[in-house]
């Protein structure tokens, strides 16, 4: 099997030649295009995510030798979750060579955080089975590296901080809600409002609600914390 050019040019950005383009195809289709005789990425997705684990994990060890498990694991989080991941794939134009359904596709797919998310794990995947760990660990590293060097010493997700926040002062987790929701199917823009039973709340907004929720969660820590 040989690679389109469009995939060609994906697997040069993303730094690997593939001896088994079907892997990398694979990794690139969607559920809702899978057919019996087209698989679907999510075995892959499921496989790539440990192999970034394990690369993040021996790469933030070796980073900080001095860092304690407390330390390491709100980093090895920040650069292991969806968020991230989708950030990569937005680097590399992963989002125009995902092979999407009709219907997945006309409601924005290409664009989808979690998408994104997904399909960057199974590539990874896919590197790793067509070259082995040492080229998996190679394109996580070039893709990931200046990520490693930037993650800030304390990288809880602001919701997870905002949790806690709460929990120290006895008060119930805060609410998330989405207030609003504008532009076209395949580019929405999302609001959403979090809110502490002190009455205290912030609103932010995002392409994806998951982002707007880190966003007002962000937002609404920095108001109490000035308190």
């Amino acid at each position: 099997m040989k690679l389109s050019s469009d995939l060609s040019a994906f697997a040069a950005r993303l730094g690997h030649a593939f001896t088994r383009a079907n892997l990398l195809v694979q990794a690139l289709t969607h559920a809702s295009i899978a057919t019996p005789t087209r698989t679907d990425n999510q075995r892959l997705e499921f496989l790539g995510d440990r192999v970034l684990g394990l690369v993040m994990a021996e790469a933030l060890l070796a980073a900080d030798p001095g860092a304690t498990e407390g330390q390491l694991a709100p980093r090895f989080n920040a650069l292991v979750r969806k968020e991230t991941c989708a950030d990569v794939a937005r680097t590399l134009g992963l989002g125009d060579v995902l092979k999407l359904g009709r219907s997945e596709m006309m409601s924005g797919g290409r664009r989808k955080e979690a998408l994104l998310g997904d399909a960057m794990e199974a590539v990874l995947a896919a590197v790793y089975l067509d070259g082995g760990y040492e080229a998996a660990r190679a394109v996580i590293l070039r893709h990931w590296s200046e990520r490693i060097g930037q993650v800030e010493p304390d990288a809880r997700d602001a919701k997870t901080a905002l949790q806690e926040w709460a929990q120290a002062r006895g008060l119930p987790p805060p609410t998330y809600t989405a207030t609003d929701r504008e532009g076209p199917a395949h580019a929405p823009l999302f609001t959403v409002e979090a809110r502490l039973t002190t009455g205290q709340v912030a609103t932010a907004q995002a392409g994806a609600k998951r982002t707007a929720e880190q966003s007002a969660a962000r937002a609404l820590l920095a108001q109490v914390e000035k308190e």
